[in-house]
């Protein structure tokens, strides 16, 4: 599969022609990041981390005012007592401790790519935990919750994700980066039309943020998902990335996949990837 540069990224502005050349992860990588630092000059690289509220400076001193009493402190305390109860640190390296900038990453015994949430699933069912009986969602609540207690062990770290020389990883790479600039659903949008070509516009009563430092805010709290969120209250509102790729499916009106499906986990590994360098800031509070 031919790669996507700088080149389309242009062309998703509408400057030029659409062409495709061929082109490493490494390159793509390069001209990702320096698309967003040539069009938004005064914001510094760790600082896209803050997803929407870097390029909105109302929005950003609503959203410092928030992070003084955090709508997910309550979901995080959560998460960092099921993280013990279960020993989930028992499946990680590092005691699960401080790793969240390493996810997620290809597999090669499996051949396939695996993300924390997976990954965290995976030491629940291998300690015999009975998911469905303990409630153990996919997307949100319980798992939603351990995952963002180990991405604040993380915080400050910086995003590093590897594309290793392996075939069947930069297959997944590449499958990801075909899901961002494809277009889908009714509306024929694409992750890069609202992501790249709108980033820091409004739209309604919210401004769309970059697809620089997208994943590294999550988990998140995000309040329209508490409205329809049940069980336990501090959990209400949680929701990881895949989370977020079904809400944007829905939205542009496409058939969403299922969470930890191959299409969400490469899109996920192209994502994270594009933000290397950008430090892990997770949970936090999105619109």
């Amino acid at each position: 599969m031919k790669a996507i540069t700088l080149i389309s990224i242009i062309s998703v502005l509408g400057l030029t022609a659409p062409t495709v050349v061929t082109a490493s992860p490494q390159e793509d990588l390069k001209e990702f990041q320096t698309y967003y630092l040539k069009r938004f000059p005064d914001i510094k690289l760790e600082a896209f981390a803050n997803g929407m509220y870097a390029t909105n400076k109302e929005r950003y001193d609503e959203w410092l005012a928030m992070e003084e009493f955090p709508p997910y402190e309550p979901g995080l305390a959560v998460g960092k007592q099921l993280f013990e109860k279960f020993k989930v640190g028992e499946c990680f390296k590092n005691g699960g401790i401080g790793i969240r900038q390493h996810y997620p990453y290809f597999d090669a015994k499996s051949g396939k790519i695996k993300n924390l949430e997976g990954e965290i699933l995976e030491c629940l069912q291998k300690k015999g935990v009975d998911l469905e009986k303990e409630k153990f969602d996919a997307v949100k609540g319980k798992t939603a919750a351990i995952s963002a207690y180990m991405a604040y062990t993380s915080r400050g770290k910086k995003f590093d994700v590897v594309v290793p020389n392996d075939p069947r990883a930069i297959a997944e790479y590449e499958q990801g980066k075909h899901h961002f600039w494809s277009k889908r659903g009714q509306l024929n949008f694409s992750c890069a039309d609202c992501h790249i070509r709108a980033a820091g516009q409004m739209i309604r009563a919210n401004a769309l943020g970059p697809a620089l430092g997208h994943p590294t805010g999550f988990p998140v709290y995000r309040k329209a998902w508490e409205i329809n969120d049940s069980g336990n209250p501090a959990l209400a509102g949680f929701g990881t990335l895949h989370r977020r790729y079904g809400a944007c499916n829905e939205q542009v009106r496409a058939k969403k996949s299922k969470p930890q499906s191959d299409e969400y986990l490469a899109l996920e590994y192209y994502e994270s990837f594009m933000s290397s360098g950008v430090p892990i800031n997770g949970p936090s509070s999105r619109e």
